[in-house]
């Protein structure tokens, strides 16, 4: 598997105009807490964080530990030159991720997971899921991210390294 090839509409990332019905290239958005529900229940279910190595270490990481599943943690774009990670399905296919799981997929605040699960969409798999507030979710009043929405300000299981 290769996510060499990257359709235009996955590299530019478009958000879908207000008050326009577009059909989504993936499964559809969740909340943290929808994916943490699914994740609990269902055991062909999978988080893959596609985060940088450095947003993982300093920012922390999802822990789902107490669910007895891995943490999948594959970069869909490397640090610090953010260029698309050409072997990114090719990570998911080692990591043991096969087309009958449903995936979902978690960034800062939506908008990579959202690349990658449609990404992954186009390449066959089914029920992807972007996580749409991320890891971090969006700024407060003050800039700062984790307080309003996503998964550490839903209060679902973290650890930071």
């Amino acid at each position: 598997m290769s996510v060499a090839f990257v359709p235009r509409s996955i590299q530019r990332q478009r958000e879908p105009e207000k008050g326009s019905i577009e059909t989504m290239a993936y499964a559809g958005d969740v909340t943290a807490q929808q994916a943490w529900e699914r994740l609990s229940s269902d055991p062909r279910s999978e988080l893959i964080d596609v985060r940088t190595s450095a947003e993982w270490s300093y920012v922390g990481a999802p822990d789902l530990s107490e669910l007895g599943k891995p943490l999948v943690r594959v970069q869909w774009q490397a640090y610090p030159s953010m260029t698309l990670n050409p072997q990114f399905a090719a990570e998911l296919d080692r990591a043991g991720i096969s087309k009958d799981k449903t995936l979902f997929f978690l960034c800062r605040s939506g908008t990579r997971s959202r690349a990658a699960a449609e990404a992954m969409t186009a390449l066959g798999f089914q029920r992807c899921y972007n996580i749409a507030d991320g890891f971090e979710g969006p700024r407060d009043s003050e800039g700062h991210r984790g307080h309003l929405a996503g998964w550490k300000a839903g209060g679902l299981p973290w650890t930071q390294e």
